[in-house]
């Protein structure tokens, strides 16, 4: 866990920082940083999607994992829970504090990293990816933060507990996850993240809360493989 803890509290301290500078930082270079993010997410997001195994499984966990995802709204509870944090932090009704914790906690939660680094931690003991992404989720919430404000610091909460849960039932599903497992779930958290960056860019909203479940799917099918071989 010392790679998840070591993340959760490198966005706190770069979600504070960008929080600071936000108050100085006219809207337009907001809006203009924000969208070289969005970019830059959407292109880490097509790198990540192209590493799949199988294109007819990640497809169909795209469309099982939805269909979960939909019937348990995951995307309503972290709306609500955005909300009640912006309720609690902030009286004014234009506050992004709800948007920035949704967002962010989307973006350091569904990622290659997030996903092969915790698994690694938990297999082998090896903090090296999430080390390393911890740099890169650090500096990221400075800009996020700048534009979003206080609600990115939270997302370390959600990085906190969805890596935590992948590390610890990694030791526990070590025999079905294998290479080609991981890298469907590679393949589907890349989509889901180019997904983020249409939302970030206003081009079109996805539920991508919702699709979360989809990551997990490949498991269950190497789980399914097992049974019946």
């Amino acid at each position: 866990m010392l790679g998840t803890i070591v993340n959760s509290i490198a966005i706190i301290v770069g979600g504070t920082i960008g929080t600071l500078l936000k108050v100085g930082i006219p809207d337009r270079f907001k809006n203009i940083v924000m969208q070289g993010v969005a970019l830059s997410v959407a292109i880490i997001g097509i790198s990540s999607g192209l590493q799949f195994n199988n294109l007819m499984l990640v497809i169909m966990s795209l469309v099982i994992g939805g269909v979960i995802g939909e019937a348990l709204d995951i995307e309503g509870y972290l709306n609500r829970l955005g909300d009640t944090l912006q309720r609690k932090l902030s009286k004014d009704n234009g506050s992004t504090i709800s948007k920035g914790f949704v967002t962010a906690s989307l973006v350091y939660c569904v990622g290659a990293m997030a996903i092969v680094g915790s698994l690694k931690e938990g297999l082998s003991g090896d903090h090296s990816i999430l080390f390393a992404k911890s740099v890169l989720d650090g500096i990221s919430s400075i800009i996020f933060a700048s534009t979003f404000g206080v609600g990115v610091i939270f997302s370390a909460i959600s990085v906190f507990l969805y890596q935590g849960f992948i590390t610890v039932g990694a030791s526990f599903l070590q025999g079905l996850l294998i290479k080609p497992v991981i890298d469907d779930m590679t393949a589907v958290g890349g989509i889901l993240i180019f997904a983020i960056s249409l939302n970030m860019l206003e081009i079109k909203s996805i539920k991508v809360g919702n699709l979360l479940p989809s990551i997990f799917i490949p498991i269950f099918y190497q789980l399914i493989l097992n049974l019946i071989r």
